[in-house]
């Protein structure tokens, strides 16, 4: 084991954590913490990117706005709308001569992305004077009158790849709000963070539609919220005049840490690309009575509960053989959400290797772990709000085996991989 921590949590973090190993109890390790560099001795800032990707963003900038000359513009974003050097996309439509920007709408977690309630309130944006009408808040869906002054709708929003990660949800209503009021809709595209290649899961049971489950796809779909959009117009028959801005030199297989692109936390708790990747597997858990890491540091990379015993759930789970990962058993204490200052049972989840890791086998491993080794314990009844596959969650129930979990859901996600090549717009060897 390494003497530094996997997780570098003990003393200046949120969380407190010790490290069970073989049998042994590791003490809290307490890390050292470098003194500051001086401003002289810090990284520059990136003057030229290090790759030739391009956003939607940066295409748009590039070619002078064209897309959106003369046009007033209602702009859905937040603070992950960003170009290639950081630069704002709210500031750069506000200094384009080209564009009217007229009105801001924000989505979940809000305009900053930092707000983490039920509800966020209408604002207005201190450095344009713009309203910020709120898409969660007393309604999701833009109303015809914050639409009054606009010709144009733009999204440009950061995605994370998950059926149940809510920015796509804001994207497909917004562009039914656009055809009701024959307005354009144009999205400013962005890459899949976490590849365009990884298609898995079960489908949306079809009727179970909801803010956490728009539209009948995989719970990883591996698409972008370009593709996405025409895949809506369609599937929902949108008389929509719809305009895609595409990337630019992004390869389908490539994850987010070789776009050279800065990485924004899309949300309070998605903080990095391993808890992207862990997110659509781990995240389907979290309605249920098990902590997925909200309240520490690391949020989707450890799991836990009060009743959980990590030695023997860690060995179990990495007997599983699951190919890019492993569990380390641990105690953790969140500091606030689920649990919070109570000491949980629980493992690590370390992603080995990108490539190979599937991060649905993994979620519904930890499932099937749970259902076999505490099925008093476990409460599951919440369990299929973000799983949205009733076939599914009745087969953890029923005490199925991973393998029969996924043959049973495996027809439908054929299926959908032969439909979605109709929409995507970046080419896809084999």
């Amino acid at each position: 084991m390494q003497s530094s921590c996997f997780s570098r949590m003990a003393g200046r973090t949120a969380v407190s954590v010790l490290l069970l190993w073989m049998g042994t109890t590791v003490a809290t390790c307490q890390e050292t913490v470098k003194p500051a560099e001086p401003a002289s001795a810090q990284v520059p800032p990136l003057e030229t990117p290090t790759s030739t990707l391009l956003t939607g963003l940066d295409i748009l900038q590039r070619d002078r706005f064209v897309q959106l000359k003369g046009q007033r513009v209602g702009l859905i974003t937040n603070h992950t709308g960003v170009n290639r050097r950081g630069e704002s996309l709210v500031k750069i439509l506000q200094d384009a001569p080209e564009v009217d920007l007229t009105a801001l709408f924000s989505p979940e977690h809000g305009f900053a992305g930092i707000l983490d309630q039920a509800r966020i309130d209408d604002q207005q944006d201190s450095t344009t004077g713009l309203p910020i009408f709120s898409l969660y808040g007393k309604t999701r869906k833009p109303t015809p009158d914050s639409l009054q002054n606009v010709d144009t709708l733009v999204f440009d929003i950061q995605d994370i790849g998950a059926r149940f990660y809510t920015y796509v949800s804001t994207m497909g209503l917004a562009m039914q709000a656009a055809a009701e009021q024959e307005i354009r809709f144009v999205v400013l595209d962005r890459p899949n963070p976490i590849n365009g290649i990884s298609v898995q899961g079960p489908i949306l049971d079809a009727g179970s539609e909801s803010f956490v489950g728009f539209h009948p796809i995989p719970v990883r779909h591996g698409m972008t919220v370009g593709e996405l959009a025409q895949m809506l117009k369609q599937d929902l028959n949108l008389d929509l005049d719809l305009t895609v801005v595409p990337v630019e030199s992004w390869q389908r297989d490539e994850m987010y840490d070789s776009t050279g692109l800065l990485w924004i936390n899309p949300s309070p708790n998605m903080r990095n690309l391993t808890q992207a990747l862990l997110y659509p597997g781990i995240g389907l858990i979290e309605t249920t009575n098990v902590s997925v890491g909200r309240g520490t540091d690391t949020p989707f990379e450890i799991i836990g509960a009060p009743w959980l015993q990590p030695l023997t759930f860690a060995a179990g789970l990495n007997l599983e053989g699951l190919p890019g990962v492993r569990f380390v058993p641990l105690q953790f204490t969140p500091q606030s959400s689920k649990y919070a200052a109570q000491i949980c049972g629980g493992v690590r989840i370390i992603v080995t290797d990108q490539s190979q890791f599937d991060s649905l086998r993994t979620g519904l491993t930890v499932a099937v772990h749970l259902r076999r080794h505490y099925p008093t314990e476990w409460e599951t009844k919440s369990l299929n709000r973000l799983l949205n596959h009733k076939a599914t969650y009745d087969g953890i129930i029923a005490g199925k085996s991973v393998d029969d979990l996924q043959a049973g859901y495996w027809d439908g996600l054929e299926k959908f991989i032969q439909r979605r090549k109709a929409f995507l717009i970046y080419p896809q060897e084999g």
